[in-house]
Formats: structure tokens, C-alpha cells, sequence
């Protein structure tokens, strides 16, 4: 059974820093997509950062690109996201998601349980 489990997270004043990071069990993700999205309350989850592990491509969010990176371990069965220059709008509840493929047209996603992080003076 897959399951992926976050950790990281936490309160930081603007400006900082943390690390998320998403670790699966009884799987690597050596051929899936795999994405932090994040959600506040009463908004819709909305998409982060992705990287296709296969390739290592990565795609970011407008609102973060220059200021987080997404990337992974070289066993593929962790993937981060660093998140610098913090600001108040990104506080949020951060959720991994994998997207195991089987074919092109055949996946299985997966989710973390979520971590919170908080961005506050």
C-alpha cells in the first residue's frame, strides 16, 4: 500500500525559509508526477510546484517560481520543496500529491496528509 508522508512545515516570519518534504512508503517515484498543491480555508486547492521524476522537468506556480524549488532525492522515493523568501500569502495548508502512472492513460494518485505552514510577523 502506498502511502506518502509529509514533514517540514511550521511558523516563520516573512522572509524565511522552510522545507517540506514528502516521503512515499512500499513505493518510488521513479515514473510519476508528483506536486505539492496547497489549500486555505474556504479557497479551492491550488497547484504549486510539479516534477516529472522520469525527467526531473519541473513546473511552478507563478506566484512562487524564483522562490521555491522542487526537486527529489536520488532513490526518487522523497521529494522537497524549499521554500525561500516567504511571504504572509503563502500560508497555507501544503498537500503532496503523486500521480503513478501505469500506462499514459492509466494512474493511481496519491496524497500526504498535509502540513501546515504559517508565514507571520
Amino acid at each position: 500500500q502506498v502511502q506518502l508522508v509529509q514533514s517540514g512545515g511550521g511558523s516563520v516570519q516573512p522572509g524565511g525559509s522552510l522545507r517540506l518534504s514528502c516521503a512515499a512508503s512500499g513505493h518510488t517515484f521513479s515514473n510519476d508526477a508528483v506536486a505539492w498543491f496547497r489549500q486555505t480555508p474556504g479557497k479551492e486547492r491550488e497547484f504549486v510546484a510539479a516534477i516529472e521524476c522520469r525527467d526531473n522537468s519541473m513546473y511552478y506556480a507563478d506566484s512562487v517560481k524564483g522562490r521555491f524549488t522542487i526537486s527529489t532525492d536520488n532513490g526518487k522515493n522523497t521529494v522537497y520543496l524549499q521554500m525561500n523568501s516567504l511571504k504572509p500569502k503563502d500560508t497555507a495548508v501544503y498537500y503532496c500529491n503523486a500521480r503513478a502512472y501505469e500506462t499514459t492513460t492509466k494512474w493511481s494518485d496519491y496524497w500526504g496528509q498535509g502540513t501546515q505552514v504559517i508565514v507571520s510577523s
